[in-house]
C-alpha cells in the first residue's frame, strides 16, 4: 500500500481507537486511500505503531460508516459512494445548510469572530500545504460550530451526519491546482457576510460552497450557473 500522508505513528492520544479512525477517514474521505483499496489490520497496525486491537475496533467503526467492507480472509476494501447517493447528500445539506446561514446572519453573534477567523485560516493554511487531515478537520469543526449557534442540536446532528457520509475524493487531485485554495477562502467570505449580517449572500455562498461536492471535491468540473 502507498504511504498515507494522515497514516503516521500514533503518539499517545486519548484513543488509540478515535485516533486511528480519525485518520483513516480523513485519508478515506479526501481520496488518498482511493475506492477499492485493501486495508489490512497487521499493515496498518505497523504504519500507526500500534497493537491490531485499535485498528481492528476503528476498522469495525470505519464498516458501521459505510466507508470500508470486509474482505473474507484478507481484510477490508474502501467502499464507493454512488453518484445518485452523494448527489441526495448533496440535496438535503442544501436544504439545510444555505437557508441555516441566512438564519445565523441575521443574528451573528461578533464576539465569536476572531475564533472562527482562526479555523478559516486553519482550513486555508491546510490546503496550500496539502495537509488534507488537517483541512478536513477544520473544515468540519468550522462549520458545525457555526450551526451550532443557532441553538438547534437536531440540526447540528443532522448535518454532522450528512457530512460525515459526504465524500471528496477529489481533493488529492485538487492540490495540484488552485481550487482546494479558492474552495478554502470560502470560509472567510462567509464570515464576512455572516458578520455584516447579509442573509442573501451568505445562504448563496453556502449554496454554492456545498455544489463543490458535486464539482471540484468530487474530481469533476464545476457545472456553471449554480450560483443561486
Amino acid at each position: 500500500m502507498t504511504n498515507i500522508s494522515a497514516i503516521h505513528k500514533v503518539v499517545q492520544p486519548a484513543s488509540l481507537r478515535a485516533h486511528v479512525e480519525r485518520m483513516l477517514s480523513s485519508a478515506i474521505i479526501s481520496g488518498e486511500l482511493a475506492p477499492g483499496t485493501l486495508l489490512t489490520v497487521p499493515t496498518l497496525a505497523t504504519q500507526f505503531d500500534v497493537s491490531a486491537t485499535p485498528v481492528r475496533e476503528a476498522m469495525l467503526d470505519l464498516e458501521k460508516r459505510g466507508f470500508v467492507e470486509p474482505v473474507r480472509n484478507k481484510g477490508f476494501r474502501v467502499t464507493a459512494v454512488s453518484d445518485t447517493v452523494l448527489q441526495e447528500i448533496v440535496e438535503v445539506r442544501q436544504l439545510l445548510e444555505p437557508p441555516a446561514m441566512e438564519e445565523l446572519a441575521k443574528r451573528f453573534p461578533g464576539d465569536v469572530l476572531p475564533e472562527f477567523e482562526l479555523l478559516a485560516d486553519d482550513i486555508i493554511a491546510g490546503a496550500k500545504t496539502g495537509d488534507l487531515q488537517g483541512y478536513l478537520e477544520a473544515d468540519v469543526e468550522f462549520h458545525l460550530k457555526l450551526t451550532a449557534l443557532l441553538g438547534n442540536n437536531l440540526l447540528t446532528q443532522t448535518v454532522a451526519d450528512l457530512r460525515s457520509r459526504t465524500r471528496l475524493v477529489g481533493l488529492v487531485a485538487m492540490l495540484e491546482s488552485r481550487h482546494l485554495e479558492d474552495s478554502a477562502a470560502e470560509h472567510r467570505e462567509l464570515l464576512g457576510y455572516l458578520a455584516a449580517g447579509d442573509s442573501s449572500a451568505a445562504r448563496q455562498l453556502m449554496h454554492r460552497h456545498i455544489h463543490h461536492a458535486l464539482g471540484w471535491w468530487s474530481g469533476k468540473p464545476e457545472a456553471e450557473g449554480d450560483d443561486a
